[in-house]
């Protein structure tokens, strides 16, 4: 047997020292990375993997609750929440997804295979149905099928159904206020947040609650309008009974208190029920006394007329000024009197009571062009009222650098400017109450816990006219309803101060003007000389007539008597006997 030589094993030890020490090298560097690697993870990055593992294992709820009630000025709710159940489902629970679609499909009225591609597809949960009807949940409860829950939340409606639907506004799915006081006072009626967390493992399985619900701080608050709800009623009533018996396309009806700018209705016909308001188009939700404008037609004579009157180019209602025997030409144009009336010589108020056009083109070229712009502007024309509802237009008054020859005397009778229901509205009451701009506005107080946290109190704009001004124009404006157009807008044992409108509507598309399309028109305010109310009263398209003081004339007429009494206003001769309605 032979000997391994010394050498040999020499160099046999030195190769498995080194290989030892590589390896034992190996192991080092790689501790060292992995101790550096979970150092990283567990300090450095800690926080950011564990909100990682949350998201990965828990499902979070967002929910809302307790938003904030929206009541008429003495607090009778317009918009308050109900509790109501919704439909959550995670498809990894699910057993029988096909069957789970088709009950859920056929107690929620939904389309069955929408429901079990999203029960088929990756998604980890999904809601089926939010905030749904008792009837459709009631059997849902007993069947209790697996991976489906039944979660509760608040949903919003409005218990006076159409009433007001225009100013209250709509609440989306998501409890977002997008129409309305429900938009305008989104930041203070939203409600509490409450988040509901479900802990998962890796294959989505339910292992345990981590909390029922966590609330947030709540800031809701509750909203008074100004709105008086029987008000509300009683112009939506009117106006639908002469809007439908004079088979018109819409109408529109504002009342307001004229010192105040305090509005106790807005109403808006067709209606829609906010509590379906995805049955109705865009069109019939919008609050059109604010959002849309119109030429207001002969309802702005008497606007130019208290211009002229404060600027002292006309000195008295009286003044006369000859109105051509019903026709006036200026440049190519010529203008007429409605009806084919052949006035002669008028005093600026039986222009007024008469409704002559070319006496106001007369009235408005004697107060000039500059004087003119300038009161129209001072009025409030032209721009926003301020309103506190969202979505208003500021009409369309042209600068009168952009006039030409045929501005003024069309505007002088309202044509060619656009103006808003709530601008003509405001622009009365400044005549009404002795000659101050107010601001219009709708909400009355915010309340936090049943107890006034602000009030909104009544804030003068500006100045437009004199009170002197103010009292000749309530006296011109006395004659329209007791001897001229306006005589169905009389009211028994009151005296009206008011004027009619008829103004041909405009048609954008062909720009032009529809030869039998109509906006008929009353405003006035009753009792003429200590007004409670003005009441502006818009119709468009009626078809059986279109003459202002035979359409619009009785709804303000029927509206001012009930509201007057509403109001224990006394009519002449009679006792009056208060309640609190304030």
């Amino acid at each position: 047997m032979s000997k391994k030589s010394p050498t040999l094993k020499k160099d046999a030890r030195a190769v498995l020292k080194v290989r030892l020490m590589t390896i034992a090298g190996f192991f080092l560097l790689f501790g060292a990375a992995l101790g550096t690697r979970l150092f990283f993870l567990q300090i450095i990055n800690h926080e950011e993997l564990a909100a990682l593992s949350k998201r990965q294992y828990a499902d979070k709820e967002k929910i809302v609750y307790g938003r904030g009630n929206i009541f008429d000025r003495h607090q009778n709710e317009l918009a308050m929440n109900i509790e109501v159940e919704s439909v959550h489902v995670t498809p990894s629970k699910v057993r029988d997804k096909r069957h789970t679609a088709k009950v859920l499909a056929s107690h929620l009225n939904m389309d069955r295979n929408k429901i079990y591609q999203d029960l088929a597809s990756k998604k980890r949960s999904f809601w089926v149905k939010r905030k749904c009807n008792l009837e459709e949940v009631e059997k849902l409860h007993r069947l209790g099928l697996p991976g489906v829950r039944l979660i509760p939340e608040q949903k919003r409606v409005y218990p006076k159904r159409e009433l007001a639907a225009n100013v209250t506004g709509i609440v989306g799915i998501d409890d977002k206020g997008f129409a309305g006081a429900e938009h305008y006072h989104q930041s203070i009626l939203k409600g509490t947040i409450v988040r509901r967390a479900i802990e998962k493992d890796a294959r989505g399985r339910k292992i345990m609650s981590i909390s029922e619900a966590r609330k947030t701080k709540s800031k809701s608050r509750d909203v008074v309008l100004t709105i008086d709800e029987v008000i509300q009623f009683i112009a939506e009533r009117h106006l639908r009974s002469q809007v439908e018996e004079y088979q018109a396309d819409s109408g529109m009806v504002l009342v307001m208190e004229p010192y105040s700018g305090e509005i106790y209705a807005m109403a808006n016909y067709p209606q829609f029920n906010p509590n379906k308001y995805q049955a109705y188009g865009k069109e019939k939700r919008k609050n059109r006394l604010i959002t849309h404008s119109y030429e207001p037609g002969s309802i702005f004579k008497p606007i130019t007329a208290a211009a002229a009157l404060d600027s002292g180019r006309v000195e008295t209602a009286s003044e006369l000024f000859f109105c051509e025997n019903g026709k006036f030409k200026i440049g190519k144009k010529t203008y007429r009197e409605a009806a084919n009336h052949k006035f002669d010589w008028m005093s600026l108020q039986n222009i007024i009571a008469k409704s002559s056009n070319i006496g106001s083109i007369k009235i408005a070229q004697k107060l000039g062009q500059e004087n003119f712009y300038n009161y129209i502007r001072k009025f409030g024309f032209g721009k926003k009222t301020g309103i506190d509802l969202p979505g208003e237009s500021a009409g369309i008054l042209p600068h009168e650098s952009d006039w030409d020859h045929l501005s003024l005397p069309s505007m002088s009778f309202g044509h060619g400017i656009n103006v808003t229901p709530i601008q003509m509205a405001s622009a009365w009451s400044a005549i009404a109450n002795g000659g101050n701009l107010m601001l219009p506005h709708i909400t009355k107080l915010i309340l936090k816990n049943g107890q006034v946290e602000k009030s909104f109190d009544p804030k003068v704009i500006r100045r437009v006219i004199s009170e002197k001004t103010s009292r000749q124009m309530i006296e011109v404006l006395k004659s329209t309803v007791k001897s001229g157009t306006g005589i169905p807008a009389a009211v028994p044992g009151f005296e009206v101060a008011g004027k009619t409108g008829t103004a041909q509507m405009y048609n954008e598309k062909s720009g032009s003007y529809f030869k039998n399309k109509y906006l008929s028109s009353f405003v006035g305010f009753v009792p003429a000389d200590s007004p409670k109310i003005v009441v502006l009263v818009m119709i468009e398209n009626a078809r059986k007539s279109h003459w202002g003081g035979k359409v619009a004339g009785p709804v303000f007429r029927e509206i001012s008597k009930e509201v007057l009494r509403y109001l224990n206003e006394p009519a002449k001769g009679e006792r009056v006997f208060f309640l609190n309605h304030a």
